[in-house]
C-alpha cells in the first residue's frame, strides 16, 4: 500500500542518501563501495543471497545517477561512465523507466486460479459459468486447464465460496497503457513506444525490479559549481518530510542543500488556469466540441497517441512546471531552475528540446528526501520565517496537486470570465479511466465539457516519487488550498506576464 514504510522504500531511500552523499564529497572511488553500505553483512535479507541484492543496489545507484542499467552478460565496473554523469549539464537518456531483469520475480500474468479454500460443491457452479469448457474437478477439487481459460472470470463470480482468484503481475495491473508484457524468461517488459512514464509501475512493484532514473547527481554538481539553483516546488511537499517539514521551514533547510531560493509552482498553476479557462471560452463549443486539460504529461501523451483524432481538443497551455520555470528565468535571467515535485514523468517533459531551457533539473520529493539525510537536515531544528512564505499563488492554484483541482479552478476563472456561462466537468484519475472517459467523449456525450485527465489514481499527490499516504497528502494539500489568501486564479499578481511566457 501506497505510504507505508517497506523494504522497497527503505532501499530506495537509502540510495538516494548515498548517491547525494557520494556528489557533496567527491570522492568518486567510493562509488563501487556503495552496494556494501547500502546492504551492510553477511547474510540476505530481502533475496536468496546478499550478493544478489548488492548486484541490484548498484543497479539502483547507478540509475540514480542518471546511468544506464549495465549488460547483464558482460563485465564492466559499477562506475563505468561516471566521469560523463558528473557534470553539471545532462538530460535524461531513454529509457527514463527502466527494470533491473535480474530483481524482476517473473510474478504471474493475468489467470485466474482455484485455491484450497474450493470445496468441491455438488453445485459446480464454476464448471457451470465457464463458456469454454476449461474446468475440471480433480480429487474432487475444482481444477481450471490454462490452455482452454480465456480469463473471462465468470467461474470466480459464480463460486459461492470465493474460491477462484483472480491474479495479475502488479506492475501490468497497475499500467493503464498496456506497455507491460513478458519476456521469453517470464520476467517484466516494457514496450517503450506505450509507455508514458507515470511511474505507476515502479510503485506497484512489490520487488522493487522497476527504477527511474534521476539528476539527483548532476543537480548537486550544479549547486557545487556556484550556480544559482532556484528550486521550484509543487504543492504537494506538505506533509512529504515529516510534521515538521513546514512551508516556514522548506525554504531554509532548501537553502542548507545549496538552492538559491525556493519558488511555488502554484504560481504557475494559476497562469495555467487562466489560460485554459480563456481557450475553453473561445474554442468551446463553436471550434471544438469539448477541451481536456494539459498539466499531467502522461495523461496528456496517452490521450495523443490513443486517441490522435483529439489531439486538438488537449489543452495547449503550458504546464504549471513550465510556467513557473519561465516566469522565474524571466524575473532572474542567470539562475538555473530545478521542478521538485511528485512525479515520474516530469523528468520526461523536462527532457523535451521545447523544454529544456526552462526546467534544468527535476527531482521527485523521494530524492530530495535522500539529499536531506545527506545534509543531516532537521527540519525541527530549524527556526520559522518570520514571514509566512509561498503568498503569491492562490487556493486554485494549490488545489491542482488533487484530483478534480485543474478543473474546479478553471471552472471557477470562467465564472470570474463570463458569470453566465454553464461549465460542465467530469473528471478521470488513473489511465484506464482516462481512457475510458475519452471513449465515452468519442460518442458525443462529453460536448461542450471540460475534461480533467489525472494519470496518478488520487492525482499529483498520489505521484510516483511521493513519500507518505495518499489520503494524508490530499488532505494537508486542501488545508493548505484554504489557508490562501486569495482564492481564485484571476486574482494572481502575475496575470499581466502570462502573454510574454507564452511566447
Amino acid at each position: 500500500m501506497r505510504g507505508i514504510p517497506s523494504s522497497v522504500t527503505t532501499i530506495r531511500k537509502k540510495v538516494f542518501t548515498e548517491v547525494a552523499r557520494l556528489a557533496y564529497d567527491g570522492d568518486y572511488d567510493r562509488m563501487e563501495k556503495l552496494p556494501y553500505i547500502i546492504v551492510p553483512g553477511e547474510e540476505a535479507k530481502y533475496r536468496e543471497s546478499i550478493f544478489l541484492e548488492r548486484a541490484i543496489a548498484g543497479e539502483r545507484v547507478r540509475l540514480a545517477m542518471g546511468l544506464p542499467l549495465r549488460p547483464v552478460d558482460q563485465h564492466t565496473l559499477l562506475s563505468e561512465g561516471i566521469n560523463e554523469s558528473a557534470i553539471a549539464d545532462k538530460y535524461y537518456d531513454p529509457p527514463l523507466i527502466n527494470i533491473i531483469q535480474y530483481a524482476c520475480h517473473a510474478c504471474p500474468t493475468r489467470q485466474y486460479r482455484v485455491t484450497e479454500y474450493c470445496q468441491g460443491c455438488l453445485a459446480h457452479s464454476c464448471q457451470q459459468a465457464c463458456p469454454k469448457d476449461a474446468i475440471r474437478f480433480v480429487n474432487g477439487k475444482s481444477y481450471i486447464r490454462q490452455d482452454a481459460c480465456i480469463k473471462c472470470g465468470r467461474c470466480a463470480e459464480a463460486c459461492q465460496y470465493n474460491a477462484i482468484i483472480k491474479l495479475e503481475r502488479p506492475c501490468a495491473k497497475a499500467c493503464g497503457v498496456g506497455a507491460i508484457s513478458a519476456d521469453e524468461r517470464g520476467r517484466a517488459k516494457i514496450d517503450y513506444d506505450k509507455c508514458v512514464s507515470c511511474g505507476m509501475c515502479l510503485v506497484n512493484c512489490p520487488f522493487g525490479a522497476i527504477v527511474d532514473k534521476g539528476q539527483i547527481f548532476q543537480l548537486i554538481h550544479s549547486l557545487k559549481r556556484g550556480d544559482r539553483v532556484v528550486a521550484i516546488v509543487a504543492p504537494a511537499f506538505l506533509g512529504q518530510f515529516g510534521p515538521e517539514a513546514t512551508p516556514e521551514r522548506l525554504t531554509p533547510a532548501m537553502k542548507r542543500l545549496g538552492f538559491a531560493d525556493v519558488v511555488e509552482v502554484a504560481v504557475g498553476a494559476d497562469l495555467c488556469t487562466i489560460q485554459e479557462a480563456e481557450d475553453f471560452l473561445k474554442e468551446v463549443p463553436e471550434k471544438l466540441p469539448f477541451m481536456a486539460t494539459s498539466c499531467c504529461p502522461s495523461w496528456s501523451v496517452m490521450a495523443k497517441q490513443l486517441f490522435p483524432e483529439f489531439k486538438d481538443n488537449i489543452s495547449m497551455a503550458l504546464t504549471p512546471m513550465v510556467l513557473t520555470a519561465r516566469l522565474q528565468k524571466k524575473k532572474d535571467p542567470g539562475c538555473r531552475v530545478c521542478f521538485v515535485g511528485p512525479c515520474a514523468a516530469k523528468k520526461l517533459e523536462a527532457s523535451r528540446r521545447s523544454i529544456r531551457s526552462d526546467v534544468d533539473f527535476v527531482l521527485t520529493f523521494e530524492e530530495l528526501q535522500g539529499m536531506f539525510e545527506a545534509k543531516e537536515v532537521d527540519f525541527a531544528a530549524i527556526p520559522k520565517e518570520e514571514e509566512v512564505p509561498f503568498r503569491e499563488s492562490t487556493g486554485a492554484g494549490r488545489g491542482f496537486a488533487v484530483t478534480g483541482g485543474v478543473a474546479g479552478a478553471v471552472v471557477e476563472a470562467i465564472h470570474r470570465m463570463d458569470p453566465d456561462r454553464e461549465v460542465k466537468v467530469v473528471c478521470a484519475e488513473g489511465l484506464d479511466n482516462c481512457k475510458k472517459m475519452l471513449m465515452v467523449a468519442k460518442t458525443g456525450k462529453y460536448n461542450g465539457y471540460l475534461l480533467e485527465g489525472m494519470a496518478c489514481p488520487g492525482g499529483c499527490v498520489a505521484g510516483a516519487g511521493t513519500v507518505q499516504p495518499i489520503a494524508r497528502t490530499a488532505a494537508a494539500v486542501n488545508k493548505y488550498k484554504k489557508e490562501a489568501d486569495k482564492q481564485n486564479a484571476m486574482d494572481s499578481q502575475y496575470e499581466v506576464d502570462l502573454p510574454k511566457l507564452e511566447e
